[in-house]
C-alpha cells in the first residue's frame, strides 16, 4: 500500500509544483484523503486502503463515473488518475459535509431528488456494474476464502434479499452512486455536491433511493417527499414499496461489506461492530409484517 511521500512526485509532474504540506482530511474508513495544493489548484488525493479491489472497488472506474457526475455538474472534476500504485485526485470542494438531519430537511431532500434525477437520466453508460445481492455474495465467498467468518444471519438475508429482487424485476441500470452516505454529501456555495464515487456503477436507480433513505434516517413523511420530488409527482404504493425493500438492500451490502473488511482490513475500525448492527436491523426489517405488503406492491409494479 503507497504511503503519500510516494505519489507527490508523481502528482507534481502531472499537475504542477507542491504548494504546502498536504493535510490529511477526517473521515472514510476505506481510504485515506488529503488535501494538497498543485501549481495553484486545491485538490484531494485519495490513497487506496489495503485490498479495496476485493470490495469490487476499481479505481479506473470510479474516475470514470467521478468524470461523469462532474459532466452533469453534481460532483467535483477528476485532475488525475495514477496507476500503480492507484491515487485518485479530484478537485477540493469548499464546503462542508452534511449530515444526517440536514439532509432531511425538505429543501435538502428536494435539492437530493434533483440531484439524483440528474445522474440516474445523463445518458452515459458506466464501464462497471452493481448489484447488491451480488455483491454480498461475492463478500461472503472473499471473507471465507480468506479466513474470515461469515455469520449465521446471512443465510436467512440472502434469501430475503433474492426476494426483494425477484419482486422488483428487471429495469434498465442507470449511473448510479450506491454508497449515499451523510458524508459523501457537501453543501457548497454552488448547492450540494457528491463526492466518493468508487462503489458507483450500472445499478437501480431503487437502490440510490432506498440506500440514501436508510443512511439518512428518513421517516414515511420523508420517503413520500423524496419519492414526490424525484418523479415530480406523488408517490405511488409501488415507488414507496420499492424504496422500503431497497432499505434491506443496502443494509445487507452494508453488512457483508463490514464482515470482509473485519477480514482483510488494516484500518481502526470495528467493522464487526458495523456488520452486526446492520445484521440486526435486517432482522427487524424481515421480521415486520409490513415486509410482505411490501414484497406484493412492488411485484405489482413501480409506475
Amino acid at each position: 500500500m503507497a504511503s503519500l511521500a510516494d505519489n507527490l512526485d508523481r502528482l507534481a509532474a502531472a499537475l504542477g509544483p507542491l504548494e504546502g504540506e498536504p493535510a490529511p482530511l477526517e473521515g472514510g474508513i476505506t481510504n485515506r484523503n488529503y488535501r494538497a495544493r498543485f501549481g495553484g489548484r486545491e485538490v484531494v488525493v485519495r490513497l487506496p486502503g489495503k485490498d479495496t479491489e476485493l470490495l469490487d472497488i476499481d479505481r479506473a472506474a470510479e474516475a470514470a463515473a467521478n468524470r461523469c457526475a462532474a459532466r452533469a455538474g453534481v460532483a467535483p472534476g477528476v485532475a488525475a488518475l495514477l496507476d500503480d500504485p492507484p491515487c485518485l485526485v479530484t478537485d477540493f470542494v469548499e464546503g462542508e459535509a452534511m449530515s444526517p438531519e440536514e439532509l432531511r430537511a425538505p429543501a435538502a431532500l428536494a435539492e437530493v431528488a434533483a440531484l439524483l434525477r440528474t445522474i440516474h437520466a445523463c445518458g452515459e453508460t458506466l464501464p462497471s456494474s452493481f448489484s447488491a445481492l451480488g455483491i454480498a455474495a461475492a463478500y461472503a465467498e472473499r471473507a471465507r476464502s480468506r479466513g474470515g467468518e461469515v455469520p449465521a444471519a446471512y443465510g436467512p438475508a440472502h434469501e430475503a434479499a433474492a426476494r426483494i429482487e425477484r419482486a422488483l424485476g428487471a429495469e434498465p441500470p442507470v449511473p448510479s452512486h450506491n454508497d449515499l452516505l451523510a458524508a459523501n454529501f457537501l453543501r457548497s456555495a454552488e448547492g450540494i455536491r457528491l463526492v466518493d464515487w468508487e462503489y458507483a456503477g450500472m445499478g437501480s436507480r431503487w437502490f440510490d433511493l432506498g440506500n440514501f433513505a436508510v443512511n439518512n434516517e428518513l421517516g414515511a413523511a420523508e420517503e413520500e417527499a423524496l419519492l414526490a420530488a424525484y418523479f415530480e409527482e406523488p408517490p405511488s404504493a409501488g415507488r414507496l414499496a420499492a424504496l422500503r425493500l431497497m432499505r434491506f438492500m443496502s443494509d445487507f451490502r452494508e453488512a457483508m461489506w463490514g464482515v470482509l473488511q473485519a477480514t482483510i482490513s488494516d484500518l481502526d475500525f470495528d467493522f464487526d461492530e458495523y456488520a452486526g448492527r446492520h445484521f440486526e436491523r435486517l432482522r427487524e426489517s424481515a421480521a415486520d409484517p409490513g415486509f410482505e405488503t411490501a414484497l406484493k406492491e412492488a411485484s405489482d409494479g413501480t409506475e
